[in-house]
């Protein structure tokens, strides 16, 4: 049995307060999310993804307003967030006191993006940050549409968010929660780029 594919973001945040796990489009690759506040479905999701706690995954969210409640953005962070955000840019950065949920990885830090994607900011605005990881299994390729995870997937998501085809490559990944900007996965945004602003 395949999950509803289906483009109605209410519809899908309905499911994620629920506490499912969905399919959605990214303005890079296609990801498998849950929401920040439901630390069971978080764990469903390493499961489906076969993914070790030892990789942490991140965090989309709506604004940078929204990041800075979860992580400590310094002058540097806001610089690189004010020119790349939305954006295919995830920055890790040390967590706030308090957010006790288990991302994977060094539960001191966390890694935060805002998408260029307006169905998922507007789904991150309705039901909160979305912990979120690429629509595939461990070691597999990327899956490039909402079928593709459906067919992958099955019966595991609750529904699909159908936004088109994805593009070919994952979101930059830089560390900015230390003393130097460190480029983890160089993407669509250059580790040039990023130091020209460090």
């Amino acid at each position: 049995m395949h999950p509803a594919i289906t483009s109605d973001v209410d519809v899908v945040g309905k499911l994620l307060v629920a506490g499912a796990c969905v399919g959605l489009p990214t303005d890079t690759v296609y990801g498998l999310a849950a929401r920040l506040a439901s630390p069971d479905a978080i764990r469903d999701l390493f499961e489906l993804k076969g993914r070790s706690l030892t990789n942490a995954i991140a965090v989309l969210v709506d604004s940078t307003a929204t990041a800075q409640q979860l992580g400590v953005l310094d002058e540097r962070a806001l610089a690189i967030a004010e020119q790349f955000w939305p954006g295919p840019l995830t920055m890790v950065v040390r967590r706030r006191p308090g957010l006790d949920v288990d991302l994977g990885g060094d539960a001191a830090f966390i890694g935060l993006r805002v998408p260029a994607h307006e169905l998922i900011r507007a789904l991150a605005t309705l039901v909160g940050p979305l912990a979120t990881t690429s629509a595939n299994r461990a070691g597999e390729p990327t899956l490039g549409s909402a079928v593709e995870i459906a067919e992958r997937f099955g019966a595991s998501l609750g529904a699909v968010l159908d936004g088109g085809p994805s593009a070919d490559s994952a979101s930059t990944v830089i560390d900015v929660g230390g003393d130097e900007l460190i480029v983890l996965r160089e993407g669509p945004i250059t580790a040039a780029q990023l130091r020209s602003l460090a």
